[in-house]
């Protein structure tokens, strides 16, 4: 059974949150703080991890950091802390998504799959990526689109790359940065750059992207995508 490690110091939102995840099938364990957050991580070693940031003992984004020091757990910030400069810094710290309080149990329930997802391609990283009309051929570094070869130079690949190997996930700046230029303190003009360039290359409408998604301030997030018709 999958094992989620519930961590938030509001009774009202446990109250609601696990019993619908027990109804999903997963083991929940609480923690209201993160002392008790950090000892469950180490010790029962759970599937994933979902950390609010306002917790009475210390700040969330400590408590990423100390979990990233001993574990690669996925953790999913839920967090009423709306500024990018706290989603930035979490993600930074080593998390894995980032969703807004309030949310809807569905779209948490999704990030929670996705998340599922990454934690088992890190036993053995996947040999492909296929999402919607995009597939990715890691092995042999081919790409397809709708079945139809796509010619990506070296960096957007790395790029296009980093992105499916986390996705249905959002990738910082910084960690698209470092795939693609071996540096976290490249331009980040850059980035915008070749995102765009991938975007003409993978879009359907480069200007009203499904598959590339921005999350402003933060970062890019590769999905599924839906096609039109």
């Amino acid at each position: 059974m999958t094992h989620i490690l519930l961590v938030d110091d509001e009774p009202s939102l446990v109250a609601v949150l696990q019993p619908v995840l027990g109804a999903a099938g997963y083991q929940v364990s609480v923690a209201s703080d993160g002392n008790g957050a950090s000892s469950l991580a180490l010790s029962e070693r759970p599937d994933v991890v979902l950390l609010d940031l306002g917790l009475p003992d210390m700040d969330g984004k400590d408590v990423i950091k100390r979990i990233r020091a001993a574990s690669e757990v996925p953790i999913i910030v839920i967090s009423a802390r709306h500024q990018e400069a706290e989603k930035i810094t979490a993600l930074d710290n080593g998390a894995d998504d980032y969703v807004n309080k309030p949310f809807e149990i569905g779209e948490l329930m999704a990030r929670i799959r996705a998340a599922i997802r990454r934690g088992n391609s890190l036993e053995s990283e996947p040999e492909a990526y296929r999402g919607g009309p995009l597939e990715i051929d890691f092995v042999g570094r081919h790409v397809r689109l709708d079945g139809e070869p796509v010619r990506l130079s070296r960096k957007e690949y790395d790029l296009l790359r980093a992105l499916a190997l986390s996705a249905g996930q959002v990738v910082t700046h910084k960690r698209l940065l470092a795939a693609g230029w071996g540096s976290e303190g490249a331009d980040s003009q850059y980035l915008r750059v070749y995102v765009g360039l991938l975007r003409q290359k993978i879009e359907e409408d480069p200007g009203d992207p499904r598959l590339l998604i921005t999350e402003p301030g933060v970062g890019y997030r590769l999905t599924p995508g839906v096609r039109e018709g």
